[in-house]
């Protein structure tokens, strides 16, 4: 698998880490920590000296119940921090977290490389057409609903067989406006219960009957800190374990807030793959 990101293939044979940078005031583990332009350089710096591929920044907190942020603040969140970082780092691979068209128009041009939508285009119906428009890769996540609603909406009759209903209709409308470069996301954490992360996690593997890149984010989730009764801080062993399952089921690509140990786990993971075949 290949995706092109402004020009550069990226080769997804060997997973690849995208590290986090939010620039919201209320995410869940590091709302408020880059709120200045020295903090998200140095953010920035970390992500990538220790090994990141991937820069994904959000500024809209998608966690539950978060509170609504209008637009305009969106952009101006997110493309200072893009022109920021690339005046520093011009080859820096940047992702966008967004479900507004309006935002993934304002961040490619001002040079962002991918967009990563918690909901595959529900939230906004111009932004399929943006994509199109851009031709950037585009990362797709499973969710009902918003921020706001998502935790009331987790009845399934099956969950995975609705999930890949779900990708596969929006997989048939991006190929019929022309977008190469899809990702899956299943979303976890999002409109799913402990139990019902657990498993999607379990089954991940039937995401690969789709033939695309699937993206895992289970950083520091409640689904691991609420079975180990620990707090968010506490979980970056559990997200190392979790990862390390995610890249058993064929996870291609890691969003973590942790990138030197998201990056040692794909590279022991790569190792045991090269000794088995």
């Amino acid at each position: 698998m290949v995706m092109n990101c402004k020009g550069q293939l990226i080769d997804l044979s060997v997973p690849r880490v995208m590290g986090i940078l939010n620039l919201t005031p209320n995410s869940f583990f590091d709302g408020g920590k880059y709120n200045n332009e020295d903090k998200i350089i140095t953010r920035a710096t970390n992500i990538l000296t220790e090994g990141a591929d991937f820069i994904d920044l959000g500024g809209y907190s998608s966690k539950p119940n978060a509170e609504f942020v209008s637009e305009q603040e969106e952009i101006d969140r997110v493309v200072p921090a893009i022109e920021l970082i690339l005046k520093h780092f011009p080859d820096a691979l940047l992702s966008v977290d967004t479900f507004r068209a309006g935002v993934a128009k304002a961040s490619i041009e001002s040079g962002a490389a991918i967009i990563n939508d918690i909901a595959a285009g529900e939230l906004d119906d111009k932004m399929f057409d943006v994509i199109a428009k851009y031709n950037v890769p585009y990362i797709m996540m499973h969710m009902r609903g918003n921020p706001q609603t998502m935790q009331s909406m987790t009845q399934y009759d099956d969950i995975l067989k609705e999930m890949l209903f779900y990708f596969s209709e929006k997989v048939q409308k991006a190929r019929s406006l022309g977008i190469n470069d899809l990702i899956l996301d299943p979303g976890f954490g999002f409109a799913k219960t402990t139990d019902q992360n657990f498993e999607v996690m379990q089954k991940m593997e039937l995401f690969n009957l789709l033939e695309l890149p699937v993206l895992a984010g289970v950083s520091r989730k409640s689904m691991i800190y609420k079975t180990l009764h620990i707090t968010a801080e506490e979980a970056l062993n559990g997200t190392t374990i979790l990862n390390t399952i995610a890249l058993s089921k064929g996870a291609k690509i890691l969003r973590v807030h942790d990138v030197k140990e998201a990056v040692e786990c794909v590279t022991l993971f790569t190792k045991m793959s090269f000794k088995q075949n």
